[in-house]
C-alpha cells in the first residue's frame, strides 16, 4: 500500500556510527536524539548499536514507549524543559532533563523526594538564541549552587545551551568558550567538576567536523546529523560530510492519481487556500503536472519532500495531494506509478506519526 516509508537501518546505523565515533575521539559523549521519528524503537535500537551512550527527546511519552519497547538498558535524557504538571512522570522516567526555571527545579525536587528517587540535571543558558535558558549569567550560576547546596533530590550533572534551533544563532567557538566561563564559575563554586558541559545540537557538530570545537565541550544532542543528514550538507554547505553520511536512509514512495496538462496559473478570483494562506504563482504557460497520493496531513511541508526522479518538481500540495510539475520528465508518468522521494527533517517529524503512511524496514 501507498503512501509507503522504507527505513533503511543499515545506513541510518552506519550515519550513527560516523558521527559517534567522530565526537567519541574528542571527548564527547552522543545523546542520540530520536524525537524526530517518534522514538521508534528499531530506529532507537540503530542508533544505539551505533555507540550513542544516552537517548534524548522531548516527550516523556516517548520514553515511556522505549521502556515499554525493552530499551531499558540506557540513560534517558527529556530535551524539552518539562512543565510543571508532568514533573512526576519525568521524574519516573527520565534519568536527566533539561531545565531553565528555579521555581520548576524546586517543585521538581520535591516530587523526587516524594518518590525517593534522585535525578539528574542540566542546566541551560541562552546566548542569543532566545529560546530556553537563563540570560543573567550570575543569576544562572547562583542557580547552579542553590541546586547543588539546597535541593538534595537532585543531581546538578552539568549545563548546557541550545543553538539555532529558534534564532538561528550559530553555535560557533566564542559561544562555546562563554559556556565554559559559566562552566567556571559553576565549578568554582560547589568544588566540583560538572559531569556534562552541552554544547548543543547538529548545529554544534559543525565544529567537531572542522576541528574546531574547544576542548571541555564533552556533550551534544544529535538527531538530524545523523537521520536525515541533511541540513549541514546542503544548507550549512558542509559537502565533505557526504564523504561519510548518507541521506537516502528515508524513501519515500507514492502513487500518482493522474497526469494532466493543465495552465500553471490558477483562473478565477483568488481567495484563501485549505490552510487559511494566500499562495503564489508564477504563470508559465500550460504544463503537465502530476497529483500523487500523499499530502500535509501525513507529510507537513510538502515543499520538503524532493523527487529523485529527474525532471520533476514539487508545486505545492493540499491536506491529501502533493502537486507536481512534470513537463520536463522523460518518463511518461501515468496513473498507478509510483514515485520515490527523499525527506527533510520537517518532514520526518510527522509522516514517521502518520498511521496512513506504512512503514517497512531494511537491513
Amino acid at each position: 500500500m501507498y503512501p509507503q516509508l522504507e527505513i533503511n537501518l543499515a545506513k541510518l546505523r552506519r550515519n550513527a556510527k560516523e558521527v559517534v565515533s567522530r565526537c567519541t575521539a574528542q571527548g564527547i559523549t552522543v545523546a542520540a536524539v530520536v524525537k524526530g521519528y517518534w522514538a521508534d524503537p528499531r530506529m532507537v535500537r540503530a542508533y544505539l548499536d551505533a555507540g550513542a551512550k544516552q537517548v534524548a527527546t522531548s516527550r516523556v511519552s516517548q520514553i515511556r514507549k522505549m521502556k515499554e519497547a525493552g530499551i531499558d538498558d540506557v540513560p534517558f535524557l527529556l530535551l524539552r524543559v518539562p512543565q510543571m504538571c508532568e514533573l512526576e512522570e519525568v521524574a519516573k522516567y527520565a534519568d536527566y532533563s533539561l531545565h531553565s526555571d528555579l521555581s520548576v527545579l524546586q517543585e521538581y525536587n520535591r516530587v523526587c523526594e516524594e518518590l525517593d528517587v534522585v535525578r539528574n540535571v542540566i542546566v541551560m543558558a541562552d546566548l542569543g538564541d532566545l529560546r530556553e535558558g537563563f540570560w543573567d549569567k550570575d543569576e544562572m550560576v547562583d542557580a547552579c549552587v542553590f541546586v547543588d547546596r539546597g535541593l538534595h533530590n537532585l543531581h546538578l550533572a552539568g549545563i548546557g545551551v541550545n543553538l539555532g534551533c529558534y534564532g538561528a544563532i550559530q553555535p560557533t567557538p566564542e559561544k562555546m568558550h562563554d559556556l565554559l566561563a559559566i562552566a567556571g564559575r559553576v565549578e568554582e563554586r560547589i568544588g566540583r567538576k560538572l559531569e556534562f558541559i552541552s554544547g548543543g545540537a547538529t548545529s554544534t557538530y559543525t565544529m567537531v567536523h572542522w576541528g574546531t570545537l574547544p576542548e571541555g565541550i564533552n556533550h551534544l544532542r544529535i538527531g538530524e546529523g545523523v537521520i536525515p543528514a541533511y541540513d549541514l550538507p546542503f544548507d550549512w554547505g558542509i559537502t565533505d560530510l557526504l564523504d561519510y553520511t548518507d541521506r537516502d536512509i528515508f524513501t519515500l514512495r507514492a502513487q500518482v492519481l493522474e497526469v494532466r496538462t493543465k495552465p500553471s496559473y490558477p483562473q478565477g478570483t483568488f481567495c484563501i487556500d485549505c490552510f487559511g494562506g494566500k499562495p503564489t504563482f508564477t504563470d508559465r504557460g500550460e504544463r503537465k503536472r502530476a497529483l500523487v497520493g500523499i499530502g500535509r496531513a501525513d507529510a507537513g511541508n510538502v515543499m520538503d519532500i524532493m523527487p529523485r526522479m529527474e525532471g520533476v518538481e514539487v508545486l505545492g500540495g493540499s491536506s491529501d495531494h502533493l502537486i507536481l510539475d512534470v513537463e520536463d520528465c522523460k518518463t511518461e508518468l501515468k496513473a498507478g506509478d509510483v514515485l520515490e522521494f527523499d525527506i527533510r527533517y520537517s518532514v520526518m517529524l510527522p509522516i514517521t506519526n502518520s498511521p496512513d503512511v506504512e512503514k517497512i524496514y531494511v537491513e
